[in-house]
């Protein structure tokens, strides 16, 4: 059943089937084995993974059931390899964001939920703090010991408030996105909505129709530049709002990066992405003028 009958502008069309991956009873060698790619996926935040990385030793107590799902989940959010990704680089309300998202499946509700973690973190450290979220009872209630956590934001559930909804989109950013290479960098997404209590227009993620899903990087650049000088309609009298991110420019060393916007006729798309790929930069957003 889909999400919403927006599901495919929103980029919720393919969680909208998916169904929750368990660890039952009598579970064979590839029920064990999606149940691992599931929750590196979720607590990862959907990010790349190498073999080297891999949690070894707490895999091997899962597959011989000495770890139920909710303690390999444990295993990953207080494992190095999560505070090396989220934790030590990033700002003190996008880590809880992001353990909310991991974790919980959904966003930040209020400020109250981010002051009680930055005062459990401070007093108690940052295993008690993931204990928090793994021990609640509303994991429990929504996971159980079994069950690898998934956005169950995007669907309506028992003590869920509607603010969470709109405000899971500026952590969502689609299927194939990941939660490190976004375009807002580590900044906090839900930092100033979450302090004014208010919730933004929801914004579907990369990929969305005509220009849908553009959000602006965190340099919030605008569009004073096409490619080739001027920003002439061209041939078919079309124009493309383009902005990238992580751009090299010349005349700076590889590490001096900017995010810029251009405008590209139609015609001229195809050469110019390559030239952006090219000078290693990522699009961020195509909207048509």
């Amino acid at each position: 059943m889909a999400i919403t009958t927006a599901a495919s502008r929103l980029g919720t069309s393919a969680l909208s089937d998916a169904p929750k991956v368990e660890l039952r009873p009598n579970y064979t060698k590839d029920d064990v084995e999606t149940v691992i790619r599931a929750v590196y996926r979720q607590v990862l935040g959907n990010d790349y993974l190498m073999k080297s990385e891999r949690l070894t030793s707490s895999e091997s107590l899962l597959r011989d059931g000495s770890l139920t799902v909710r303690e390999f989940v444990r295993a990953v959010a207080k494992s190095e390899l999560y505070k090396t990704k989220f934790f030590y680089n990033s700002f003190q309300t996008r880590a809880i964001e992001l353990n909310y998202k991991h974790l919980l499946g959904r966003a930040i509700y209020d400020e109250s939920e981010v002051v009680h973690h930055l005062d459990l973190y401070q007093n108690e450290g940052y295993d008690a703090d993931i204990d928090s979220y793994i021990d609640s009872v509303e994991y429990q209630e929504s996971f159980g010991d079994n069950i690898v956590p998934y956005y169950r934001a995007f669907e309506f559930q028992r003590g869920q408030r509607s603010v969470g909804f709109t405000r899971m989109f500026r952590l969502y950013r689609g299927y194939a996105n990941s939660d490190t290479s976004q375009i807002e960098g580590n900044n906090s997404r839900l930092a100033a909505e979450v302090g004014t209590n208010s919730a933004t227009a929801v914004v579907g993620p990369s990929g969305g129709n005509e220009g849908w899903a553009y959000r602006p990087s965190a340099q919030n650049v605008t569009p004073s530049s096409g490619f080739g000088g001027a920003a002439a309609y061209g041939k078919e009298g079309r124009l493309l709002r383009v902005e990238v991110s992580g751009i090299r420019t010349g005349g700076y060393p590889s590490v001096r990066r900017s995010s810029k916007a251009f405008i590209v006729p139609v015609e001229d798309w195809l050469p110019q992405m390559q030239k952006i790929h090219r000078l290693g930069g990522k699009i961020a957003s195509i909207t048509p003028i």
